[in-house]
């Protein structure tokens, strides 16, 4: 019975992931201008992501403070149950509504 992870798999999966890197890096290396278009794009998102974590590291506590509901209750500041009802329970006496057509 052969093993599903033989040696020659892995060695065509890393032949793979080298011939791509190498395919990459001499695309990086040229003058092209899809790879000028990657590049600004790329450090678009890398200067944005940093952004972002600073202004969470700064600000992200007063953010979390804004929307955290204070006080007593299930979800902060709201009652467990209605006081008149008793949950999803219903009184006896009440008629349950149907659809009528």
């Amino acid at each position: 019975m052969e093993e599903p992870w033989d040696f020659e798999f892995l060695s065509r999966i890393a032949d793979g992931c080298l011939s791509f890197l190498s395919e990459f890096v001499d695309d990086w290396l040229a003058n092209d201008m899809r790879v000028s278009i990657f590049k600004i794009l790329l450090s678009w998102l890398i200067v944005s992501l940093i952004g972002i974590h600073f202004a969470w590291k700064v600000y992200g506590n007063t953010v979390n403070d804004m929307y955290y509901r204070q006080g007593t209750g299930q979800n902060g500041g709201t009652p467990d149950t209605a006081p008149h009802l008793s949950g999803w329970e219903s009184r006896a006496g009440d008629t349950l509504k149907t659809h009528r057509d």
